[in-house]
């Protein structure tokens, strides 16, 4: 007899040192954080999957499809209505005056972040999120709304008006 096993996220393989060092040495954000946080890669490992992210140094979904089908584990994006993935990735939409009609598409792409997602039964969803990587990185939605989210507004979208949406999920199959 079998027992099945509940879900769960993968553990990062990195620490806030080894974050630190990779965003100092080539840039290493939220992008690569996520993937690597829900592929259960290091920062490392990443690395030589994300095309002219060194030069360029932010994840749009072009690259990030490119990314993970060069990591070649099972994904795909997930349509309208977006909602927190099984596991996956979501790219979040930062609000503020860039979204007001007839601002560039552009200004919109500049206040953005990615986290990776998972839904645990009887847990609910929890949030890798690199900026709670000194704590582990992976957080409650509920903290990730309440703490983290006033946080990264105050701190990197100062002209952000509090709110945000999804723009992209991704499914991704699970070790």
């Amino acid at each position: 007899m079998t027992t099945a096993t509940a879900p769960t996220v993968p553990l990062p393989r990195f620490t806030a040192a080894d974050a630190d060092r990779a965003w100092e040495t080539w840039g290493c954000n939220c992008g690569p954080g996520a993937i690597a946080a829900i592929m259960g890669m290091t920062l490392d490992e990443v690395r030589p999957h994300m095309g002219d992210f060194e030069g360029k140094r932010y994840t749009n979904p072009t690259l990030m499809w490119a990314t993970l089908h060069r990591i070649g584990r099972p994904w795909r994006a997930v349509k309208a209505p977006l909602d927190w993935p099984q596991h996956g990735l979501v790219r979040i939409q930062w609000h503020g005056p860039w979204m007001q009609a007839g601002v560039p598409m552009a200004a919109r792409y500049r206040h953005t972040h990615w986290v990776a997602a998972a839904r645990l039964p009887e847990r609910g969803i929890g949030v890798f999120d690199i900026n709670a990587i000194a704590s582990g990185g992976w957080i409650s939605l509920k903290a990730w709304r309440e703490i983290m989210v006033p946080w990264i507004l105050t701190e990197a979208v100062p002209r952000a008006d509090g709110k945000w949406s999804m723009t992209h999920v991704v499914e991704v199959e699970p070790r």
